[in-house]
């Protein structure tokens, strides 16, 4: 008689033991979640961040979004260089011209201006990545806003971008002369005939 209240205590015991488990991992989960969401929002200067260097074309132009200080359009030339500095977390990106060290933002009106600083969330961008190997880029805060540019190059206004327009669409360029530094790795299958090779190489018969 006394086996059975003993085993009863002992279930009772283990699935008290895997319910507080469950609590404490959906706890870590949650935190670790809002913590990933939080630093996307709202990135900080300690995040780690990876800054390139390339060109944006402009599909409705056919040239290069510049940043002219204040006044940024989409009829720069080869010269148009853009550091493009991206946070920890997400697709986020901060745009800045090369030269005039000028962030892209958009303001509360859907206005395309060049600023000075830009850590403020006016001035950060998600990259979308679309079916037509074009990018676009819309605002981190005013959601369904993208940056995009009219045939004579001008910017246009936030509230009237939709992905689907062309002139929200871009694609990333190396400058010409510049090499992505991905492209000078190379693998090379090693086999008796390369180790003799290199062994020659290194070692020439002297005459």
């Amino acid at each position: 008689m006394s086996v059975l209240p003993s085993r009863f205590i002992y279930l009772c015991l283990h699935f008290l033991v895997l319910y507080f488990q469950l609590q404490e991992s959906q706890q870590t989960s949650a935190d670790f979640r809002f913590y990933i969401e939080n630093h996307t929002r709202n990135p900080d200067d300690l995040s780690r961040k990876q800054v390139r260097i390339y060109q944006l074309y402009s599909r409705t132009t056919g040239k290069h979004v510049q940043i002219l200080g204040k006044k940024v359009n989409a009829n720069g030339d080869d010269g148009a260089l853009l550091v493009v500095e991206t946070e920890t977390f997400g697709s986020h990106i901060r745009i800045k011209g090369k030269e005039t060290e000028h962030y892209i933002c958009m303001n509360e009106k859907g206005k395309i201006v060049g600023r000075p600083d830009g850590r403020k969330q006016e001035c950060i961008f998600v990259e979308e990545f679309l079916e037509n190997n074009y990018t676009a880029l819309v605002s981190a805060k005013y959601k369904g806003w993208y940056l995009g540019f009219n045939r004579r190059g001008r910017p246009k206004k936030g509230p009237r971008t939709t992905q689907r327009q062309q002139e929200v669409h871009f694609m990333k360029r190396q400058p010409k002369g510049r090499v992505d530094p991905l492209d000078d790795f190379r693998f090379t299958t090693v086999t008796k005939r390369t180790r003799r090779a290199r062994r020659l190489k290194s070692n020439p018969k002297r005459n």
